[in-house]
């Protein structure tokens, strides 16, 4: 499971972590949002995770706090991209300005990308409103769960190795 603010990483570190490790790769936002971004009720997104989470194996990735109840005792290893926000806000500046106008592949059909500044608040606030709740859930993991906190994208290389190693083990 990959967690982390808007713009640190994540579609781009699952989809890497989900080819070499030859697992099945969910999009969380792909899945929540619908064509021109419609949303799922809150029961309707639960019921859904559920069905996604009870897949044999899987890379997930997104943050959606509200189901960590239902993800995270599926997951064997959690990866949190906890980056500063700088560099986050930078990031999906970045992928704005280049994919604006287009719908991304880690997007529902129809999910054009747009400029959107409640985004970018909320990107820039998430170190103060998720850190703790995602701090306070990774101490709750199993002993059989890895956690893996990286605050640089310099950390990417040795996770992606280890990990491999890991599913060569299982």
């Amino acid at each position: 499971m990959v967690i982390g603010s808007p713009g640190a990483g994540k579609s781009t570190l699952a989809s890497s972590l989900a080819k070499r490790l030859s697992l099945p790769l969910i999009h969380l936002d792909r899945e929540y949002f619908g064509p021109g971004w419609t949303t799922p009720t809150k029961p309707e997104w639960r019921e859904h995770v559920k069905a996604l989470a009870a897949r044999p194996a899987w890379v997930m990735e997104g943050n959606y706090a509200s189901t960590f109840d239902i993800r995270v005792p599926r997951a064997t290893a959690i990866v949190w991209l906890d980056l500063p926000r700088w560099q986050c806000l930078a990031s999906a500046l970045w992928r704005v300005a280049r994919n604006y106008g287009r719908t991304r592949p880690d997007l529902g059909p129809g999910c054009i990308e747009r400029f959107d500044l409640s985004f970018l608040r909320w990107i820039w606030s998430y170190p103060d409103k998720m850190r703790p709740k995602t701090a306070r859930m990774l101490e709750r993991l199993r002993p059989d769960q890895r956690v893996y906190i990286l605050r640089s994208r310099s950390d990417i290389p040795a996770l992606e190795a280890e990990l491999a190693t890991f599913r060569e083990a299982a």
